[in-house]
């Protein structure tokens, strides 16, 4: 099936156009700088929404000093909103792969497993604020989360081998560690331009010396994911310090039992960085990326933030023939062109069902369906509820009351995934499912109303949701006689 563009640009580079805008606001990338600059590692994290689940004093006396002042240097070393900036996304709509564990150092230790610095990310149906987790992890179930459904490291998905991609002093690595543009003819896939991003193939041999080294793997094959079901099994030749390493196709054919077991390369060593292809096609300028991200990208050059938005100026509405003025006034907004008494009036009609000023309808309008909805949902989307609530406080000022409609609903279901958030992490799900209900977002799709779902009856149901459950089933017509 063919893949249209959407405006003349890729779906896949439009989706991450979207997630540089939304993702990760200028305001985070400056509270967590300033915090990182000054040793608040912790500190860093709260401001790029990182939540902590690891304790130095533990590590300590589990593993001793040793790795503690290797984890410590780390940890300051850790820019989480560089982190947040390169996890790995769904393709579509840019959010936080769901139920993930990344790996993002290992540490090797005499007579122990390595245990390794991790980040995870919620389930699907907790993901509302797009938050994540730092946790330590040395293989050993009890230091898996309870409800994490995948709490063992990807290993597609690892930046253990890409440390410039979260570490703040290693930044720099990313235009040599990126690759470039696959030459015509060169992609061993030949993948669909308009969906995928381009692989780096000119960069695969030197990324798998890498990848075999950290694996201390004997045998010079590693496999590729092509695709959903489709992996490519290649060769390392000349891998010795006199020659550059080059790849080949691994002869003959292997089952998918010898590809499962061979080393998989990293998604981030197989394609090209998504900010280096919008930069290549004009799709984003140096400004809109991340400080890290420009400087190494644009040497010589660094991002600048977006300049404050300004306060907007009072809305013209046309009302009975006159051009009529409505701005914040006392926090609120307001048609300040008609008195006081004759606002009361017209409410009191509108209230009746009678119509309303044209002044009135377009105050009512702005409350339930304004103009920035999108921007809005987006940035709840994203978790950027802080983004989210100054341009609600720009549009309907910091005293506003919400009314019925599409902006409320948003709202009301962000609020019930952050309760969901709340309750996985501090594991109360699995109580609230084993009483019936699956969902704690009380049966909505991803928090929305108008979900289908329907608590499912188990024997822990009270009895009388057991019986209206039971009653609801029953036909409603007599029995013909």
């Amino acid at each position: 099936m063919a893949h249209h563009l959407v405006n003349g640009i890729p779906p896949h580079l439009s989706t991450w156009r979207h997630v540089r805008e939304y993702a990760v606001p200028a305001s985070m990338i400056h509270t967590a700088t300033a915090r990182r600059v000054v040793g608040d590692w912790a500190g860093a994290c709260a401001a790029a929404r990182i939540d902590v689940d690891l304790d130095l004093r533990t590590a300590r006396h589990r593993y001793g000093t040793e790795l503690v002042t290797r984890l410590r240097t780390d940890l300051r070393r850790l820019a989480p909103d560089l982190l947040r900036w390169h996890m790995p996304r769904i393709v579509g709509d840019g959010r936080l792969r769901p139920g993930l564990t990344v790996r993002l150092a290992r540490y090797h230790l005499p007579g122990v497993t390595p245990p390794a610095l991790v980040v995870r990310t919620p389930p699907a149906w907790a993901d509302t604020g797009q938050r994540m987790s730092l946790a330590l992890w040395d293989g050993s179930l009890k230091d898996a989360p309870r409800h994490h459904p995948h709490p063992h490291p990807h290993r597609r998905f690892r930046l253990d081998l890409h440390r410039h991609l979260w570490d703040a002093t290693r930044s720099g690595d990313l235009a040599r560690r990126g690759g470039g543009i696959a030459p015509a003819g060169g992609d061993p896939s030949d993948p669909d331009p308009e969906r995928d991003m381009p692989w780096a193939v000119s960069r695969w041999a030197a990324e798998a010396e890498i990848l075999l080294r950290a694996d201390s793997c004997t045998e010079r094959l590693f496999t590729v994911r092509l695709g959903v079901q489709d992996h490519g099994v290649y060769e390392i030749v000349a891998p010795d310090d006199g020659h550059v390493p080059t790849l080949r196709v691994a002869r003959g054919s292997s089952t998918h039992l010898d590809v499962a077991a061979l080393p998989l390369l990293p998604e981030a060593a197989a394609r090209v960085p998504p900010d280096l292809e919008l930069l290549r096609r004009g799709l984003i300028t140096v400004e809109r990326l991340h400080p890290l991200v420009a400087e190494a990208l644009t040497p010589g050059g660094s991002a600048t933030p977006p300049p404050a938005a300004e306060p907007d100026g009072p809305q013209r509405v046309e009302c009975r023939g006159q051009s009529h003025r409505i701005a914040l006034r006392d926090g609120v907004l307001a048609a300040i062109d008609h008195h006081p008494e004759q606002l009361r009036r017209e409410e009191l009609l509108m209230a009746l069902g009678g119509p309303g000023l044209p002044c009135l309808r377009a105050i009512d309008t702005v409350h339930r369906n304004p103009e920035d909805l999108p921007a809005i949902r987006e940035r709840l989307r994203h978790g950027d509820f802080t983004g989210a609530f100054a341009v609600l406080e720009r549009l309907l000022g910091p005293a506003a009351t919400l009314r019925p409609g599409p902006l409320r609903d948003e709202l009301e279901a962000a609020v019930a995934g952050r309760v969901a958030h709340g309750l996985f992490r501090s594991g109360l799900a699995e109580p609230l499912q084993r009483s019936g209900i699956d969902d704690p977002r009380s049966g909505t799709e991803r928090g929305r109303p108008g979900g289908d779902h329907r608590p499912r009856i188990t024997r822990r149901t009270p009895p009388a949701v057991r019986r209206k459950r039971d009653s609801r089933g029953r036909s409603r017509t007599a029995q013909s006689r």
